[in-house]
């Protein structure tokens, strides 16, 4: 394990908060320093090249630590999630502790997401809120073919639920080819290996397909400008659900999508994120 670090200002929290946000490989812990407008921002990762590169874009120090199991540690800090009465996401790595929590949670589909892959667990505010809205958005579609694309997938997670909770096509894509590669790994640990994950830039995305639900939980600033793309790739009264977003740049963001034809059916906030699910217009 290894970890970068560097003092800011604890005015700048917001901000590293939404660069770290959403990414599978790297964990983002923030210490404010008592008596001083001072913060700590330390950024854990499991192989050195993650941390180095995050050095190389802000300047601060990176260190090795040695002799723990902070997978471990990580996995016992995070209990398991429960959505809805349907899904249940838990920390289990292997075949066996998957078989453990789906003997403990009879009924639920069960989502395993190894503790150390930091945001992409579900503990986060944005990917817990859109769980729980991807739950809701899939009730009235139980029993129908229908597809779903995850951008920014991270994780997988998303993409994952969907498959879990009956979409017969789930597409999901991400800038960091990392972060496909964990997403992959993660769909075969789960049982849906037929969930197809590429790299791809959603500013030169073009959409050839539509879907009855897209998920997109990545920054404001990419939503705002792939917008045109991401709302033609909502099929006609299908649904779209956002996240990732600052309270502070929640009503310009959503308001791109507004001019688009998007409806905002329900807009949540949770601390200082927002998520907002919305329906694409009836052609």
């Amino acid at each position: 394990m290894f970890v970068w670090s560097k003092l800011s200002s604890e005015k700048w929290s917001d901000a590293w908060e939404e660069r770290f946000a959403g990414n599978p490989l790297l964990n983002l812990v923030i210490t404010t320093v008592p008596g001083r407008p001072t913060i700590r921002v330390e950024v854990y990762a499991e192989k050195k090249r993650e941390v180095t590169a995050v050095q190389k874009m802000f300047g601060g120090s990176v260190r090795e630590l040695k002799n723990r199991n902070w997978a471990a540690m990580s996995q016992s800090a995070m209990p398991p999630i429960q959505v809805r009465g349907k899904l249940v996401v838990c920390s289990a790595r292997t075949a066996a502790e998957i078989k453990k929590a789906q003997r403990e949670h009879v009924n639920r589909e069960v989502i395993a997401i190894p503790a150390d892959m930091a945001f992409g667990t579900g503990h986060h505010a944005t990917t817990a809120t859109v769980l729980r809205m991807l739950v809701d958005a899939a009730a009235p579609l139980e029993g129908t073919s229908w597809k779903m694309a995850d951008l920014g997938c991270g994780s997988g997670i998303l993409a994952i639920a969907a498959a879990k909770l009956g979409a017969t096509k789930v597409w999901g894509c991400d800038f960091d080819p990392k972060a496909v590669e964990v997403s992959q790994e993660n769909a075969v640990r789960n049982g849906t290996p037929d969930i197809r994950f590429t790299e791809t830039d959603v500013l030169k995305w073009k959409a050839r397909e539509r879907y009855d639900i897209v998920i997109a939980n990545i920054f404001y600033d990419i939503l705002e400008a792939g917008f045109p793309q991401i709302v033609r790739a909502v099929k006609p009264g299908g649904t779209l659900m956002v996240s990732g977003i600052l309270k502070t740049q929640a009503t310009p963001c959503l308001e791109v999508a507004s001019k688009l034809g998007i409806q905002w059916e329900r807009i949540v906030t949770r601390g200082k994120w927002v998520s907002a699910c919305g329906k694409a217009p009836q052609d």
